[in-house]
Parts: C-alpha cells; sequence; structure tokens
C-alpha cells in the first residue's frame, strides 16, 4: 500500500512539474514583442543545413539533452570556466555541435528585437525546424523558457545512456514526466545522425560471457558494424548512421528496429516490453501516426521547467 501511495505522489509532482511549465509557456508569446523571431530562426536553419547535412541531428539532441539537465532552460549551450566544467564538457555532451547555429540566430535576433528570445526558446525553436526542413512534421512551439545561469558537468549523468535497460529508461523519463509512450516517440529522432563507436561498442565486442555479438543483432548488420568499428579501432570518428535514411526524419528506425538493426542497446531494449514493441510495430507499419505522437512528445518534453529566470544576450555567457 505505501508503494502505491509513493508511485502515486511521485507521478503526482510529476505532472504538477508539467502542468506549471506548460501554463507558464504561449505559442504566441512574441507576436508583440519580436513577432519575426521564428521565421527568422527558420531561415538560419535552413541556410546552415545546405551547408552542413549534420545540423538537424545536432539541433534536435541539443534540444533533448538540454531539457533533460535542469529543464528547458538553454544551459547546455554555456561555455566552461576556469572555475566551472559546464554541460557541454560532460562526457555525453563531448560530440554534441553546432552551437554555431544557435550563435548565428542569437545574433540575427539580438539585432531585430535586443534582450527579447531567450537562448532556450531558439534552442527549441531551431530543433522544430530541423525535423521539419528534413521532412519530419512541424508544430506550434510553446514559448516563454527564459535562460538559466547554472551549468554542471557532473549534471550530465542525469541523460539516459544508450545502454540502459527498459526500466532504466523508464524511471529515467518518468523523473521528467514523460511516459513509456513519450519514451518510444522520441526515441524514433535517432532516425536522424549518426553515432560513434563508443555508444554501442557494447554489443559487437565481448557483448558477455556467452557472446561476443549481442545475440539481438541482425547477422549481417552485426558484421557491418564490426568492419567498420573493429575491436582496436584506432579511428577517432568510427560510428555509424543511425538508420538508412540519416538524413531523412521518417520512420525507418521503427522498421530497422523490427529486424535487429537498432544500434543502441536502449534501442533494442523497448522490444522488451510488450506495450513499448506494440507502438514500435504501430509506428514502423505508419509514418503519420510516428509524426503525431511524436509531435506530441516533444511539446511535453519542450515544456519541462527550467530554472531559468533572465534572457542571456550572449548565449554561452553569463554576464
Amino acid at each position: 500500500m505505501m508503494a502505491v501511495l509513493r508511485c502515486f505522489i511521485a507521478l503526482f509532482f510529476a505532472f504538477a512539474l508539467f502542468s506549471t511549465a506548460v501554463k507558464a509557456l504561449s505559442s504566441n508569446y512574441y507576436d508583440q514583442t519580436c513577432p519575426n523571431a521564428e521565421s527568422t530562426i527558420t531561415k538560419v536553419v535552413k541556410k546552415t543545413m545546405l551547408n552542413d547535412k549534420t545540423v538537424p541531428a545536432a539541433l534536435l539532441r541539443m534540444h533533448f539533452h538540454d531539457c533533460f539537465v535542469r529543464g528547458c532552460d538553454g544551459s547546455v549551450l554555456l561555455n566552461s570556466t576556469r572555475n566551472n566544467k559546464a554541460e557541454k564538457d560532460g562526457p555525453p555532451n563531448i560530440s554534441l555541435h553546432a552551437f554555431y547555429v544557435i550563435d548565428a540566430v542569437k545574433k540575427q535576433i539580438e539585432d531585430l528585437c535586443p534582450g527579447v528570445v531567450s537562448c532556450a526558446d531558439i534552442v527549441a525553436l531551431a530543433a522544430r525546424d530541423a525535423v521539419a526542413l528534413s521532412g519530419g512534421p512541424t508544430w506550434e512551439v510553446p514559448k516563454g523558457r527564459k535562460d538559466g545561469r547554472i551549468s554542471k558537468a557532473t549534471e550530465t549523468r542525469q541523460l539516459p545512456s544508450p545502454t540502459f535497460n527498459i526500466s532504466q529508461l523508464q524511471q529515467n523519463f518518468a523523473q521528467r514526466g514523460l511516459s513509456l509512450d513519450d519514451l518510444v516517440a522520441l526515441s524514433g529522432g535517432h532516425t536522424l545522425g549518426f553515432s560513434h563507436y563508443s555508444s554501442f561498442q557494447n554489443r559487437i565486442h565481448k557483448f558477455d560471457n556467452s557472446h561476443n555479438v549481442d545475440p539481438t543483432l541482425q547477422a549481417s548488420f552485426a558484421a557491418s558494424l564490426q568492419n567498420v568499428c573493429p575491436m582496436h579501432n584506432k579511428v577517432k570518428n568510427a560510428g555509424a548512421t543511425m538508420d538508412s535514411t540519416t538524413n531523412l526524419f521518417d520512420n525507418a528506425y521503427y522498421k530497422l528496429l523490427k529486424n535487429g538493426k537498432g544500434l543502441f542497446s536502449s534501442d533494442e531494449a523497448l522490444l522488451t516490453n510488450s506495450r513499448t514493441k506494440r507502438l514500435i510495430s504501430k509506428y514502423a507499419t505508419s509514418q503519420d501516426e510516428f509524426f503525431k505522437a511524436f509531435t506530441n512528445s516533444i511539446i511535453k518534453m519542450s515544456s519541462i521547467s527550467g530554472n531559468g529566470q533572465e534572457v542571456r544576450l550572449d548565449c554561452r555567457f553569463v554576464r
């Protein structure tokens, strides 16, 4: 009985946190103070995508990593200082990039509307544009986030690991007011981008005492991963694309996952729970259903309350 009560209390506070965040944000937040903010962001993202195909995946991952540590407050953008190692230099964030896109957006926005649009909102809007411009859905981004002043590398331990099992994933997401359904939908973001060898090496070398390779991996897929990432790999940028259509936001991730071609242990973990497994089949069959679910879940994620209290004039520094 006490366990049930504790679970109810935890869920209540998680819902209360999410509800408070949603109420504080508004889709028309800048309509009067900076009406051209969104169109300016879209233009910059579109331009940078023409020159750098890695931008969409980078911006989407940046948004996710921002929201999962201290809420969506732009703290992932802050540079380390002599006295503080910031989030972007924490181990899970070493490979984050495309910060230059946010800087370019911020410069143009500050020329239009000085001190109005937060860096946290820019990250959320840029992620939306990255998905939409890659063939994915679009959505109204709730706005009005404030920028945080605190960014600690040690707190990046809170990010879900690519080696997590389903219980660890569920707990990690639940702590942020996100459900199993949100977990499956947001995992579909893996349709974009590239992963370094270190994130999946556990599946292709010395998997366990009985297997060198994770037996849930499709054999030829595992062999191809071993080919590009041998046991004693010394190639710094060795890795693999997240799915077969790496620059297109689609439902290929779910189709591949069903066929034993998911890259991470955390991807494969989604097949070990009856509910998440059903959702994978659903999204593999219907891209429209995936897009609908992803839109709902990323709006929910992007509304996780942060501790920001200001609008930074420079996204990388606290003045």
